[in-house]
This record gives C-alpha cells, sequence and structure tokens, in this order.
C-alpha cells in the first residue's frame, strides 16, 4: 500500500502534465464554491435595485367634510422607500413595462382607495385593495420580493390607517376620561339617585295612584264650577238689580224720615204741652175750694186733654212703627229664592233706637191711660167726699208728673239719640250698599274670565290627567327598568372601579396611536448570528466543492494499476486509497482557507471549521473512491445520483422540512445533511450535541465505504471484469 502511495506521488512530482493536472484537480473545486458564495453575498441588499412600476390612481375622498387621499399620502412616502426601484407612472406604460420585463411588478392604486378607507365610519364598512400585478417570467426570485414589497405597503398603509384611527380613538377616550373625572361627583350622585329613585318607587305608586283619583275629583269639581258659572252671573245680577232697589228705597226711606221728623217733633211739643197742661190744671183745681156740682166738668176737661195727648202718642208711634217698616220694605213678594238668598247679605239698618222709641210711646200711652183711668174717679169722689177728692187729685196730679218727666225725656231721647242714629244707620246702610254693588260689579265682570280659567284648568287638567293614567300604565315597566338600572350599577360597582375606569380612558394619544401603528415589536435575538445570505450558503456550497472535488478526482484519476500483478486487490484499493485523499486534503484545504482568508467568511470557529472540512473530504473520498474502484463507472454514475439527490435532499439551501415528503424520507441517509450541518456549527456557533451527532453520522458513512471496499472489491471485481473489459473495447468510454 505504501508503495503505490509513493509511486503514486512520485509520478506525479516527476510529471509536469501530471503535475498540472493535478494543480488543477486541487483548485478546480474551490472555485466551484467561492464563484457561487461570492454571487450570494448579499443579494437582498440590492432589491433597491429591482424595478417595480407604481400606478396611483386615488381620486381621494371627502370623510366628515375633511378631503382625504390616501394614494397621494402612499407615493410620498414611497419617494424616500429604497427597498425597491419605484417607478411612478401611469397604468398603460407600467403594463407595457411589465409584459417587457423591464418591471418586475406593478402595483395600481386604485381610484375608489380613499373612499373605501372612509367607509369604516358607515354601517358597511368596505376594504379597500390594492391591485398586484407581476412577471414571474423574469425571475423565479423577484416575485417574492416584489410581493414582499406589495405586502409592505398594505402594511404601511394599514398600520398608517390604524394609527390615525386609534389616535382619533383614544383622542375621543382621552375625552371622555376628562369629563368623567370632571363628571364624577354627578355620576355618583345619579348613583344616588337611581337607588334612592328604586326605594322611592312604591311611594310614587302610591302617589300617582292618590293623583289620579284627586285629578278625577278635581275634575268633577270643575265641571261642577262650570256648571255654576250661569247661576252665579244670574245671581249677580239678580243682586245687583237687588241692590239698586233697596239703594233707591234708602233713599226714599231717608227722604220719608227727613219729612217725618219735624212733625215727630211737633207732636212730641204738643205732647208736652199737654201733659204741661194737665199738671198746670191739676195743680190749681187742687189749691182751689172745688164745686163738686163742677165734677162733671172737671173730668171732662181732663178726659179731654189726656185723649189729645193718646192720639198724640197714637201719632207719633204709628210714624215711628212706619219708620221701622222701612227697613224691611224691599222684601217683597216678586222676589225669588236666589234673589232672597242675594237678600239676606244686604245690610240692614239698625233700627233699635227706633224699638225703643216704640216702646216707650207703649209705655206713655200706657201712663196716660192710666191717668185717664184715675181721671174717671173724680165724679165718684166728688159725690162721696172732698177729702178723698183731694187725696185722688194729688194722687193724679202725681201721676201727671211722672208722666209729664217721661214725656220730656222721650223727647230728649228722641231727639238726641233716635233720630241720629237712624239717619246715620240708613247712611251706613247704603255706604255699604255702594261697597256691594261695586264687588257685583266687579264679579259680574270677571266672570267671563273666571269661566275662561276654568275651562283652560279643565283643558289641563284633562291633559294632566291623561299623563297620570299614562304614567300609571307605564309604572310596571318604569319599575322594572329603574331596579334593572339599579341591580346594573350594584354590579358595575362589584366588577370594576370607576376610578380605574377613568384611568384607564385617560392617556397620551400620540402613543396609543404610536402603538397602534405598530403594536407588536419584533425583539429580534440572533443565538447564533449569520452576518449575510452567503455565509448562510458556505457550508452548503462547501460542502458541494468537496463532494465535486471527489468527483473530480474519479474523473481524472484511476482507482486501479496498470500493472496490478504484483498486488492484490485490497492492497491496491488501500495504496490508491491514500493518494486520492491526500489531493481531497488539499481540495478541502484550499476550499476553507479560501473561503476564511479570500471571501471573508465570519466565521465563529475557524480551527474546527478546517477540522470539519477534512473530516468531511475524508467520508467523501471514502464513499467516492469506494464506489468507481469497486463498480467502476458504474460506480461514477451512482457517485453521480448521490450528488444529485443530496443536493436537492440535504437541507442546503431550503429546511428539509418544507421540501417534498420523498426528499424528507431520504434525507437522513444522505452524508451532505450531517457535513453542511457540521459546517454550520463551525461557522454560526458550535452545540457539541449537534457536533457530535453529525460527526458519529458521517463516521459510520465513512466506516462503511470502507468495510464496503475491503471486502468486497475483489469479489465484485472478478464478477464485473468481463463486463468491463467489453466496455472497454469501444473508444468512447473511459
Amino acid at each position: 500500500m505504501n508503495k503505490i502511495f509513493t509511486r503514486d506521488l512520485k509520478n506525479i512530482s516527476t510529471n509536469w502534465a501530471a503535475a498540472i493536472i493535478i494543480g488543477g484537480l486541487i483548485l478546480l473545486p474551490s472555485l466551484y464554491a467561492w464563484l457561487n458564495i461570492a454571487a450570494m453575498w448579499d443579494p437582498y441588499s440590492h432589491t433597491n435595485q429591482i424595478p417595480v412600476g407604481l400606478v396611483n390612481e386615488d381620486k381621494g375622498a371627502i370623510v366628515r367634510d375633511k378631503h382625504i387621499d390616501a394614494g397621494k399620502e402612499l407615493v410620498n412616502e414611497l419617494n424616500g422607500n429604497k427597498d425597491l426601484d419605484w417607478h411612478f407612472t401611469n397604468r398603460k406604460k407600467a403594463m407595457k413595462e411589465l409584459r417587457n420585463g423591464d418591471y418586475f411588478a406593478v402595483i395600481i392604486v386604485p381610484e375608489n382607495f380613499s373612499e373605501s378607507l372612509g367607509t369604516v365610519i358607515s354601517d358597511h364598512p368596505k376594504k379597500a385593495k390594492v391591485e398586484y400585478y407581476v412577471n414571474e417570467k423574469v425571475n423565479s426570485i423577484s416575485p417574492k420580493i416584489t410581493q414582499k414589497g406589495a405586502s409592505m405597503i398594505v402594511e404601511q398603509v394599514s398600520s398608517k390607517f390604524i394609527g390615525t384611527v386609534n389616535g382619533v380613538i383614544f383622542e375621543l377616550f382621552n375625552e371622555i376620561g376628562i369629563e368623567l373625572q370632571k363628571d364624577l361627583p354627578d355620576i355618583k350622585q345619579f348613583e344616588q339617585y337611581v337607588f334612592t329613585l328604586e326605594e322611592d318607587l312604591p311611594e310614587i305608586n302610591k302617589l300617582i295612584n292618590n293623583s289620579l283619583q284627586d285629578a278625577s275629583s278635581a275634575e268633577e269639581m270643575i265641571d261642577k264650577a262650570q256648571g255654576m258659572i250661569p247661576e252665579a252671573r244670574q245671581l249677580t245680577s239678580d243682586g245687583l238689580e237687588t241692590i239698586n232697589k233697596t239703594s233707591a228705597f234708602l233713599s226714599d226711606a231717608e227722604n220719608r224720615l227727613q219729612e217725618m221728623a219735624p212733625k215727630i217733633n211737633a207732636d212730641i211739643q204738643k205732647i208736652q204741652k199737654v201733659a204741661s197742661d194737665i199738671n198746670e190744671f191739676l195743680g190749681k183745681v187742687q189749691g182751689k175750694e172745688i164745686d163738686l156740682s163742677k165734677g162733671d166738668q172737671i173730668n171732662n176737661q181732663l178726659q179731654s186733654q189726656l185723649t189729645e195727648a193718646l192720639g198724640t202718642l197714637d201719632t207719633i208711634q204709628a210714624v215711628l212703627t212706619e219708620a221701622k217698616g222701612l227697613n224691611n220694605a224691599p222684601k217683597n213678594q216678586d222676589i225669588d229664592q236666589n234673589e232672597g238668598e242675594s237678600q239676606n247679605n244686604i245690610p240692614q239698618i239698625d233700627l233699635t233706637q227706633i224699638d225703643q222709641a216704640i216702646e216707650k210711646t207703649s209705655q206713655l200711652k200706657s201712663d196716660l191711660q192710666q191717668v185717664q183711668n184715675k181721671a174717671s174717679e173724680i165724679n165718684g169722689v166728688l159725690e162721696e167726699k172732698k177729702k178723698e177728692f183731694n187725696e185722688t187729685i194729688g194722687s193724679l196730679q202725681q201721676l201727671a208728673g211722672d208722666t209729664s218727666v217721661k214725656i220730656d225725656a222721650f223727647a230728649k231721647e228722641y231727639k238726641e239719640n233716635v233720630e241720629p242714629t237712624v239717619m246715620n244707620e240708613i247712611s251706613k246702610a247704603q255706604k255699604t250698599l255702594s261697597s256691594a254693588r261695586e264687588m257685583l260689579t266687579e264679579i259680574q265682570v270677571s266672570l267671563p274670565e273666571v269661566e275662561k280659567i276654568l275651562h283652560r284648568t279643565d283643558k289641563n287638567l284633562s291633559k294632566g290627567k291623561d299623563a297620570l293614567e299614562y304614567a300609571h300604565g307605564e309604572f310596571p315597566y318604569v319599575n322594572e327598568k329603574v331596579r334593572e338600572l339599579a341591580d346594573k350599577i350594584r354590579k358595575l360597582q362589584g366588577e370594576a372601579n370607576l376610578n380605574d375606569i377613568i384611568q384607564l380612558l385617560l392617556n397620551d394619544p400620540t402613543a396609543e396611536r404610536s402603538f397602534f401603528e405598530e403594536p407588536v415589536q419584533l425583539n429580534e435575538n440572533k443565538i447564533f448570528p449569520i452576518k449575510n445570505y452567503g455565509t448562510g450558503m458556505t457550508p452548503f456550497y462547501t460542502v458541494l466543492s468537496i463532494w465535486v472535488g471527489a468527483l473530480l478526482l474519479i474523473s481524472l484519476l484511476s482507482t486501479d494499476l496498470r500493472n496490478h500483478e504484483d498486488f492484490t486487490g485490497r492492497q491496491i484499493y488501500f495504496g490508491r486509497l491514500f493518494t486520492f485523499l491526500s489531493i481531497g486534503f488539499l481540495q478541502t484545504l484550499i476550499v476553507v482557507c479560501g473561503d476564511l482568508f479570500i471571501l471573508g467568511v465570519p466565521v465563529r470557529h475557524p480551527f474546527w471549521m478546517i477540522l470539519f472540512g477534512l473530516f468531511i473530504s475524508l467520508v467523501f473520498v471514502l464513499i467516492v473512491y469506494t464506489l468507481v474502484s469497486v463498480f467502476g463507472n458504474i460506480g461514477k454514475a451512482l457517485a453521480i445520483v448521490m450528488l444529485v439527490l443530496q443536493i436537492a435532499g440535504s437541507g442546503g439551501t431550503y429546511p428539509v422540512v418544507l421540501l417534498p415528503e420523498f426528499f424528507q424520507v431520504i434525507s437522513p441517509l444522505l452524508p451532505f445533511t450531517y457535513s453542511v450541518d457540521l459546517m454550520r456549527e463551525a461557522i454560526g456557533g458550535i452545540v457539541w450535541q449537534s457536533v457530535t451527532k453529525d460527526l458519529i453520522a458521517l463516521a459510520l458513512f465513512g466506516l462503511a465505504a470502507l468495510l464496503f471496499g475491503t471486502f468486497l472489491k475483489e469479489p465484485v471485481n472478478r464478477r464485473t471484469k468481463a463486463f468491463l473489459a467489453k466496455s472497454k473495447e469501444v473508444d468512447i468510454l473511459h
């Protein structure tokens, strides 16, 4: 084995042509890796060179008396956006450039864009739409990038819109919070009012029922009062008529009394004179010797004077009685019942003095009649004896004197009291009648207004009664709702504190708007940071170049010896294997060192990357070399098939979970899967648990290849010798 390896090294070093070919074999795999890594170094940093057309057809809209133009604002925003190469144009030109491949995509803002956004405040909000056109024929990746740009526009508009709407909402919330804070005492008072109202509901119901009854009673009273208006009008008319009659009668009575006053005075003087004459006569008779034969003459003279005095008293009494009768004169038979009621209200003249005067005249008459009776005894006494005559005359004189005194007193009483009092009472009655007339006239004038007031009151009372009946009918509903409201307030008080709600509403609208424009911020924490896309693809292309290097070796170098009679198949296998491994290691060292120092790939563990690369090269060369050494050209084909399967199924570019099921199944059976993971550990950061797993898997692949070549090379070669010899008869086969 050593002899074969030493001879190979000598042949390469002494043959310049072989040395050039081997040198090319060593360098070519690195070029494959470096060029691909460099090409993919950071493609997403150049998306600003992807041309995308933007067409703004938005006409704007009027929302709440304010003009908005979301399309124009979007254009203004994108003017400063460098994520893509934005071209602001019209629809016709944009679609033409898109079909020609000059634009990768076209985004069109329709004419109703702002109008649709404005419907958010209507009962039927309508989502705004943006038209997106993409030419997928141009490139397979660019549609994804341009779609990201379109999504960015939608997200940007949505963010702005949500921020604006929520800004307005939170400004309103803030205002509501301030108002609630200001009105908190009133709210507390309202809560207390509701609870008080709830407690007073039974009393309110009782009050409504009582008021309804009172309204019915009042309505009846108003109706009755309205019915009495005509009667009142008639009563006032009759009262005025009666007052007028009474007033006229009092005037007549006053005139009559004034006319009778001189006569009464004359009669009183006359009776005073008669009394005086009787006294004078009796005095004369008593002092003289009386001729008893002249008793008739004396008696007749006394009787004549007494009769004249009694007549005068009768006249005075008749006049006084007539004066007294004047007070009752208006109460005649033609006054009906209503007038009688009115008449009872007419003031009466106080004629007590007249009654007393009449009583005194009656007493005077009685006294004079006694005198007259006493005088009639004179004849009898004269016939009997003189002594008794003198006694009778004395007694008569005494009685006449007393009567004369009473007459004088009556005359004085009449002059000083009776006549002035009667005249004063008549004057007072006339004044009272005048006041009564004014009052009745005022009542009569106000009766139409009273009638109107009663009518209006009746109308209002009817409305009030209707309202009370409505309130009575609605009270059960109100009662239920008030109790529900009170229960809800109690429940709300138990579930939430109004002060907490106010504090929640009080906010900074600007900060809240900013929050809703971007409610969630991505706090990116890179556990194993990869600087760029090229760095991320370095593991795959490095591993791929190592496999490609192995394929180049089997394509240009032979796994067998031309003169191998001196060596066994196993010796040839191991001897030539060392040559392949040596060249493979050199290929890997150049690839990995070029990644580190030429491309400047940022690697966390460069030392381990070199070691892992050499180990991967060992395994790959073992696999590829064994396949070709055992199966010949068929082995080369198998190595290429494995390459194709591993490019697709190893997860070097896309995660295995995104691949079709077939590739997900074969992925654990492919050396690439573990090799790429191993290189990623060295570049991004080592997790030794993963590294150990990958190393074991690769070691198993290498061990399997080594055992396969060690024990199966000779048996398989003997069976395929005739097949290989036959294939070499054709010039086109290697």
